[in-house]
This record gives structure tokens, C-alpha cells and sequence, in this order.
């Protein structure tokens, strides 16, 4: 990728400091990970400070001159005037220029406040119209658009610090800590994680057919089955699978973050919906399978570095207005089952396919 030329290239033999905005949610922070990998290793003078929910924290532990500054957007950085003081903050902490990956309001206001300050801000181009082109039911556009991380990528490009992502090399797993191995035990068996939901339901497998997955492997004794997911409702369909099927076990509410990514980071493949877990587990490596309803990997929410034929589609001539909508929030009638079309059977061999690789 070639340079833009930018008079905003030249703070990067001084040590620039950039500011990096993405307040959520947690699938849209991972896939920065990569691109701030990267970005800090092409460029090792430089600070990155990350916006973001304090959550969100050990998901950028391992990176080089990288921090998060937390946004208590609820708290006393929340309205208008609580924004204005997070900027007063913010350029208090010296930074020199801003790399606003979200694009949404309160973004945009901090953007004004920084203008205010002198800062330069670039935002990222989330091609709107494209996806737009892509996801409506007539004359639709169906080609593979740019891919989220690179449109993280682009940003930087702009702020005079181009990126090449074929660069990027996962971190080596983290230690796995007693609290894990107390909750997982140790064997020497194939760890698959099965993450079964979605922020909307058109994104999940349905249960019925999730089980028939969960149940023949849980029937061969040799891979170990790990459930993750959250909320009170993922946690009592996950402990009935749980007690259901030997080899399976559910880990939420029983691990901090940071403990769910050291032993997300030494899985050896990774069953997720369109969702944030694929993202987690791609940071470091991991073969992710990915199941898709009503949305597309067209989109550009693949998982990072993962094969296209890793991502298990319905039946596209029997459901051809997919992708319905980019964050699977529009369901046609007639749609609500496309999920159905992707048989227990074909995720199956390709959950073999992948472990025996």
C-alpha cells in the first residue's frame, strides 16, 4: 500500500501519540487487534491510546505501546458536556492525531471538540452505499466488499501510516492459569469452542440442530467441547447441554475475560456464529468456522485470515436476498429458518475437516 502523501506522516520518526476511537461492541474491538498489531510493530516509536469500554482491556494486553483509555459513557463522560470533558482529557494526555474507527455520534462530537483543539481526526469510510447496494432485495450488488480490518487499515493510511495486513503474526497462546484448567481440566483431547449465539436470533443455528452437533461429538470421546456465550439465557441453555453430554462443558460466568482468551488463544478450532467469538479467536490464530443466517461474509466481518470455505452458508438459491442486512436486523418473510438449510452433517465434516488439518 502506497503512502498518501500526508503532511501527518511526518510525526512518526518524533513518537507520534494516536488515538484510537471504537467504543463497541466487542466483535467491531477485536477485529482491531490485528491492525493495531501491525500498526505498532511497522511503526515502534509510535503510542497508541485505545477509546473504548474498560472491558475491553486485556484484549490489547500483549500489544507493544498500547493502552486503553476507558470511556464512562454512562458516567461522567456521558451527553454533550461529559464528552466535552473526556476531549479536555484526552488532549491533556498530549495526543497528536485521531483515528476514529466507529463513526457514530458521539464520535462525531469528539471529532468537533478535537477540531477545536487543533487535532487532526480521520474517520473510517464504512461504504454505506455500498453495503446498501448489497443488502437490498432488487438490483442487488452481490460482490465482496472491503473488508472491515482494512477499512481500520485505510484510516491510518490517511494519518500517513500505511499498513500492509499480510504482515500480521497471532500472538503466541497465553499460559494457561490454574482457574482455567480447574474449570476445563486437563487431557489431551482436541479443544473445540462452540459459540451457538448472536446478537439477533436470524444469526444463531437453531438449537435443535446445535444439539445434534453438540451431541455426536460429545459421542466420540476425543474432542472436548467448550460452550461460550453470556447473559442468563445463553447460561441456562449452555448448562442444560452441559449436563446433557459428557466431554461438554460451558464456561460462562465462571471465567474473568481475560481468562476466556488464554483459553480461547490454545483452542484448536473455533465453531461461531457471525459474531464476536469468530473475532476472538482469530486474533490469535485459531481455525474458525463460521455459520451464517441472513447476513454475509460479502459483507466484510469475516474473521481475520480465515478461508471463505470456513464460513458455512445457507442455500443461496433457495434464499437469494441474502445478505438481507449487514448486522442481521432484517428478516423477510420467509426467511426466519435459512438457517435450516445448513444441515448438522455439512458442520460436522467441517469441524473434522478442520481438526485434522
Amino acid at each position: 500500500m502506497e503512502g498518501s502523501g500526508n503532511s501527518l506522516a511526518q510525526p512518526s520518526t518524533k513518537g507520534a501519540h494516536i488515538l484510537v476511537i471504537r467504543l463497541s461492541a466487542m466483535g467491531d474491538v477485536a477485529m482491531m487487534v490485528p491492525v493495531l498489531s501491525v500498526l505498532v510493530h511497522t511503526y515502534p516509536n509510535i503510542t497508541v491510546t485505545v477509546l473504548t469500554r474498560g472491558f475491553f482491556t486485556p484484549l490489547f494486553s500483549h500489544l507493544p505501546n498500547v493502552r486503553v483509555y476507558e470511556a464512562d459513557i454512562k458516567g461522567v463522560h456521558s451527553g454533550v458536556m461529559g464528552l466535552g470533558t473526556l476531549a479536555k482529557e484526552l488532549r491533556d494526555e498530549e495526543i497528536d492525531m485521531v483515528a476514529d474507527l466507529h463513526d457514530v455520534l458521539r464520535s462525531n462530537i469528539l471529532k468537533s471538540v478535537f477540531y477545536l483543539y487543533g487535532i487532526p481526526c480521520k474517520q473510517i469510510d464504512k461504504g454505506r452505499s455500498e453495503k446498501k447496494a448489497l443488502t437490498r432485495e432488487n438490483n442487488k450488488e452481490f460482490k465482496q466488499l472491503k473488508s472491515t480490518h482494512q477499512r481500520y487499515a485505510d484510516v491510518f493510511n490517511e494519518l500517513g501510516f500505511p499498513i500492509n495486513l499480510s504482515n500480521y503474526i497471532p500472538p503466541q497462546k497465553r499460559k494457561l492459569i490454574p482457574k482455567v484448567y480447574e474449570v476445563i481440566g486437563k487431557d489431551s483431547r482436541k479443544w473445540l469452542g462452540i459459540a451457538p449465539f448472536a446478537q439477533h436470533d436470524s444469526k444463531c443455528y437453531p438449537a435443535d440442530l446445535m444439539e445434534k452437533v453438540i451431541a455426536e461429538l460429545s459421542g466420540r470421546g476425543s474432542i472436548r467441547v467448550i460452550l461460550f456465550g453470556g447473559g442468563d439465557e445463553e447460561r441456562e441453555q449452555l448448562e442444560i447441554w452441559e449436563n446433557k453430554y459428557d466431554n461438554c462443558i460451558s464456561v460462562v460466568g465462571k471465567l474473568r475475560f481475560a481468562e476466556e482468551l488464554s483459553l480461547i488463544s490454545n483452542l484448536d478450532a473455533m465453531l461461531s456464529m457471525d459474531s464476536g467469538n469468530a473475532h476472538l479467536a482469530a486474533i490469535y490464530g485459531v481455525p474458525v468456522i463460521s455459520l451464517w443466517g441472513v447476513t454475509h461474509p460479502y459483507t466484510g466481518f469475516k474473521a481475520f485470515n480465515q478461508p471463505m470455505g470456513n464460513c458455512l452458508l445457507p442455500d443461496l438459491d433457495k434464499y437469494p436476498k441474502i445478505p438481507t442486512s449487514v448486522y442481521g436486523n432484517k428478516v423477510p418473510e420467509g426467511y426466519e429458518d435459512v438457517m435450516r438449510s445448513i444441515p448438522p452433517e455439512m458442520v460436522l465434516l467441517k469441524i473434522n475437516e478442520v481438526l485434522n488439518n
